[in-house]
């Protein structure tokens, strides 16, 4: 047989680009050895367990889920907070003298101040929307449900934290999170639930809730039917014989608040709706859509601003 013989220089070649490919090959191999999944951060966890909960409470009290997760994720520790782990107060809520609920004590601003305890973490969410929706927020509800930066700043001016960088800590960890997400899945739900009120197609419920939130948009809560005004307030219409201590206990708010709400004195004494009135189930703008207001025959000032909220 003939023989062939290769020169020496191309087979020093060959030689090396075996040798660079069993290298990479080599390294190749290590990599899929050495590569791991993405490990969830406790901020991630957190964010995965409890979105759903924060988009519903949006959904239903205009709270944006954003903010509810990162108050969350701070005033917890992501949930790995003592109070959070033992107590299931998520949102670092302190007793206040109307809380009637169980009570434990740390150390917060001072020694031994009383917080609040749950029995689960869901009840913690609820009652911090319903601690939100106080009189001291209330100009919080003004703000667009998407505008977290404007609830983040407005929650430390109404002193909910006393760390002067507390809205700066919020935003920063929703924009980190990518929470302003949520907020969106809020707005959402929302509709869908205005849709299934009215039977409506949830796609138009959606356009109609950002764009005009139309003032026939209703919410049934137990027997009463929480209708939105175009101005994005709750209220209702008033039946015979409802009172404002009524409302209260059948709404869970408290009496004054419909007497702040819908701008009537308290000094003149009990006060009866009529049937048909609105009710405000939160405070009105403190400006109207527009400069100048004609009232309607036999129409006084207070009834023009409940028509106008």
């Amino acid at each position: 047989m003939p023989s062939f013989i290769f020169p020496f220089s191309w087979t020093k070649s060959l030689s090396a680009l075996l040798a660079w490919m069993l290298i990479w090959m080599a390294m190749g191999v290590c990599f899929v050895a050495t590569a791991q999944p993405h490990e969830l951060s406790a901020q991630e966890q957190y964010v995965q367990q409890w979105s759903e909960e924060a988009v519903y409470q949006m959904a239903v009290h205009g709270i944006p889920a954003s903010i509810t997760l990162a108050q969350g994720i701070l005033e917890s520790g992501s949930g790995r907070s003592q109070l959070a782990a033992k107590s299931n107060n998520h949102f670092g809520i302190k007793c206040h003298k109307d809380w009637t609920g169980a009570k434990v004590f740390h150390d917060d601003d001072s020694r031994g101040e009383c917080f609040r305890s749950y029995e689960n973490a869901s009840e913690s969410f609820q009652d911090h929307s319903a601690f939100l929706k106080r009189d001291r927020y209330q100009t919080l509800f003004e703000l667009e449900s998407t505008d977290y930066k404007g609830w983040a700043k407005g929650l430390k001016k109404c002193g909910y934290a006393t760390n002067p960088k507390y809205a700066s800590l919020l935003i920063q960890l929703i924009e980190q999170n990518d929470l302003g997400k949520y907020d969106q899945q809020g707005l959402a739900l929302q509709a869908e639930r205005i849709a299934f009120a009215e039977g409506k197609n949830a796609a138009d419920a959606a356009r109609h809730a950002v764009l005009t939130n139309p003032s026939k948009s209703t919410v049934q809560r137990g027997r009463r039917a929480i209708q939105l005004s175009e101005r994005n307030i709750e209220y209702i219409l008033a039946a015979d014989g409802d009172s404002y201590p009524e409302l209260a206990v059948e709404l869970d708010m408290m009496p004054w608040q419909f007497y702040r709400y819908n701008d009537i004195d308290r000094s003149s004494g009990p006060y009866q709706p009529k049937s048909g009135d609105i009710i405000y189930l939160q405070p009105k703008r403190k400006r109207g859509d527009q400069a100048w207001l004609t009232l309607r025959p036999n129409e006084s000032v207070w009834q023009a601003s409940q028509r106008c909220g």
